[in-house]
């Protein structure tokens, strides 16, 4: 079995139930020292082979696969979560047209680590009910499409994660705050880096002081910024899930100056 696995965002007690079940199962283990913490590793249980992904080309990868597939327990670690600019769509496809069996583990991704973080929640009633998560097309420019760039997607003025995009702080910034984009200058910002590993670095800034924080972390690969009126942290509109004016499956309407949500017969803390 090859299991495609979500490290997390770096911490190793961050990584899911499943995923470390997988690692204590492992013979072998591909995984990114770029990336993935050695302290993940701590969940191996069997000594496995292990294969620093980092010098290896996808053709190397696949050797691997060829070599161990019918004899061993195969992790391929990914960082964050592996759908998630994780590059497994032609793995799966080489172990599908190869016969074999292969499974996706979902990890914690980085966008949720850096929320939690940063103590936010990134749908926020009558600021943004949308989430982009995107890139800033450079090197790989063939790859996005048209209608995906950076300055289209600003138009909407949502709730946007950037990741691998700290190469070019200057266009980054630039393409942000293009017309028909929604942001401003003031619009607030989070550059994130290696987010719950020992060397965290976190920083609060604007649209209009990107650039200049981003070039402070001295990273440019391992970044990621989250963008939007979110971060603002100012008084915000109530939830319609929780109101008592709000009904749905599981609840009744009720009264203002009612128990919300409480089970007839039942005490608070008590489950039924």
């Amino acid at each position: 079995m090859i299991s495609f696995v979500g490290a997390g965002p770096g911490a190793e007690d961050l990584i899911t139930l499943r995923g470390l079940e997988r690692l204590k199962a492992a013979d072998v283990v591909i995984w990114a020292s770029s990336l993935v913490p050695i302290s993940v590793l701590n969940h191996c249980a069997k000594d496995p082979q292990l294969y620093d992904s980092s010098g290896m080309t996808l053709e190397d990868v696949f050797k691997v696969y060829d070599d161990k597939q019918a004899s061993s327990n195969i992790v391929r670690l990914h960082s964050g979560d592996p759908t998630i600019y994780g590059a497994i769509q032609e793995q799966i496809q080489y172990c599908r047209e190869s016969k074999y069996d292969f499974e996706v583990v979902p990890g914690v991704s980085s966008l949720a680590a850096t929320a939690a973080a940063v103590a936010t929640e990134l749908t926020v009633p009558k600021i943004s009910q949308t989430i982009i998560q995107t890139r800033l097309a450079n090197r790989t420019q063939n790859s996005m499409p048209q209608s995906e760039q950076l300055s289209n997607l600003a138009a909407s003025g949502s709730t946007c994660a950037i990741y691998l995009s700290a190469a070019n702080p200057i266009k980054l910034q630039k393409e942000l705050l293009a017309p028909p984009s929604l942001y401003t200058k003031y619009t607030p910002a989070v550059v994130a880096s290696k987010v719950s590993w020992p060397d965290e670095n976190i920083l609060l800034t604007t649209v209009g002081e990107l650039a200049k924080t981003i070039k402070s972390t001295g990273q440019n690969t391992t970044v990621l910024v989250i963008v939007g009126d979110v971060l603002k942290g100012e008084e915000i509109a109530r939830s319609h899930l929780y109101s008592p004016d709000f009904a749905h499956k599981f609840r009744k309407r009720s009264s203002k100056n009612s128990t919300v949500g409480r089970p007839t017969g039942t005490t608070p803390g008590k489950l039924v």
